[in-house]
């Protein structure tokens, strides 16, 4: 059974992916708070950085399912649900990072997924 044409699988990617990237930027953000100064001895230790293999790791895993995504549904489609990272990241952001939540960031929240309704429907 399908929804919108497409499965469920592409379904859980094209709303994963946008997930799996708004958390490697959560743990990008936390990375930073524990790397050194710029140069040869900061770059090496931020290398082996467990908060960072962390982060390319998900953004590799999402990258992958990505790609399995795009082979079902067209660009123009798919790319449209990447908007939801900049709805993820902030609500990610509040939950992990303590920041606030305004009524700017819902306004603005809530044009995406309109705009992803237009671009869609």
């Amino acid at each position: 059974m399908t929804t919108g044409g497409y499965s469920p699988t592409i379904w859980a990617g094209l709303l994963g992916t946008p997930l799996l990237i708004a958390a490697g930027q959560v743990l990008f953000k936390l990375t930073s708070g524990t790397t050194g100064e710029f140069g040869v001895k900061g770059l090496v230790a931020l290398a082996f950085n467990p908060l960072l293999l962390l982060a390319l790791a998900i953004y590799g895993a999402g990258t992958i399912v990505w790609i399995f995504v795009l082979k079902a549904v067209p660009l123009t489609i798919g790319y449209s649900f990447m908007a939801l990272t900049f709805c993820f990241v902030p609500l990610l952001a509040s939950l992990f990072l303590g920041e606030a939540l305004t009524l700017r960031y819902a306004l603005g929240a809530i044009l995406i997924v309109g705009g992803m309704l237009v671009i869609n429907g």
